[in-house]
């Protein structure tokens, strides 16, 4: 893992952890100025604690096991009773413990001897965030999605996909469908992809998009690494959408076509969303894909193809037309 990214990662969980215990600490303290019965309670237990240490340092060896049980018991009572007033007093019971983001490690990042899922989950999060900043998630969105650079049928087209994929985002959730979408270069497959993924983002979801070059390489990098990491794999399996762009721009290599399917495969299985966007045509990605890569697209993805003439050309066109009329 990116030693970047996990010391940044134990600072919030460092910042999670004191700020449970702060805010703890103030309604101790609130409760013990409006409820004075809870802090004589509270009181109690302490010194009960003192009294359970001091008989276990003078035991020397004799067996205080019931002596212990008892304390135990009269703790729980005492436990019990001041739940009960914090209820009489309109409060929740547990108001009074210590309210950790992951209850499993209290907040520690560690699980026992292993990292805690809270904080590989942390990781993940902040890996993602990383590479969807470098994508300039926020350049896209589907107010700008502009379908006066389509005519005829190829407008119709492209408004239905428009329709269908703000349907997508507002109603998005960790069993959408996967898309792919195909055509011609230009056409706004990418900028859908980016709407997709703002809308999606606002939802509390997590998303990693990148280009399939880039996402390949770097679990290429890290299977065939000292340390044989798979935390870009981890990510990519585990996050809520993942978006690839460009299928087809990468080296034809076995690693990358098993890599590929594999991909493919397991998110479909796990019933997790992805979004493909690639230049090429089915029959195109027929002789450049294993039969299994191409099936799993032609039937379980929603297949939206972009027509139309190449958008960023016509906006360069149409830029220098208007410059040139300025003179």
């Amino acid at each position: 893992m990116d030693n970047e990214i996990y010391e940044k990662a134990k600072v919030i969980m460092t910042q999670r952890r004191t700020t449970a215990l702060s805010q703890n600490e103030q309604r101790i303290q609130e409760i013990n100025n409006k409820i004075p019965e809870i802090k004589e309670i509270n009181d109690a237990l302490y010194a009960t604690g003192k009294d359970l240490i001091r008989m276990v340092i003078e035991a020397k060896g004799k067996d205080i096991s019931k002596q212990i049980e008892s304390i135990k018991a009269s703790n729980l009572g005492a436990q019990d009773m001041s739940k009960h007033i914090l209820i009489a007093h309109g409060y929740p019971a547990d108001y009074l413990d210590v309210h950790f983001t992951c209850p499993k490690c209290c907040d520690t990042g560690s699980d026992g001897t292993k990292m805690c899922s809270c904080m590989k989950q942390l990781c993940g999060k902040l890996m993602a965030d990383e590479l969807n900043e470098n994508a300039q998630l926020t350049l896209s969105s589907f107010d700008t999605f502009q379908l006066s650079y389509y005519s005829g049928n190829d407008y119709f087209m492209m408004e239905k996909i428009l329709n269908y994929t703000k349907q997508y985002a507002a109603t998005f959730d960790k069993n959408s469908d996967s898309i792919l979408m195909y055509g011609n270069t230009g056409l706004g497959k990418t900028h859908l992809s980016l709407a997709i993924a703002n809308e999606v983002l606002k939802k509390g979801y997590s998303v990693l998009y990148d280009s399939i070059i880039n996402i390949l390489r770097k679990i290429e990098s890290e299977h065939f690494s000292y340390d044989h990491l798979s935390d870009m794999l981890d990510l990519v399996m585990d996050t809520d959408l993942l978006i690839l762009d460009d299928l087809g721009t990468e080296y034809e290599t076995k690693f990358y076509s098993s890599t590929i399917y594999n991909i493919i495969n397991t998110r479909l299985n796990r019933n997790k969303p992805t979004i493909i966007s690639t230049n090429m045509s089915f029959p195109q990605l027929s002789k450049r894909y294993d039969e299994r890569v191409t099936s799993r697209l032609s039937s379980m993805y929603t297949c939206l193809e972009f027509k139309g003439n190449d958008v960023r050309l016509q906006i360069k066109k149409q830029t220098i037309e208007n410059q040139n009329n300025r003179f």
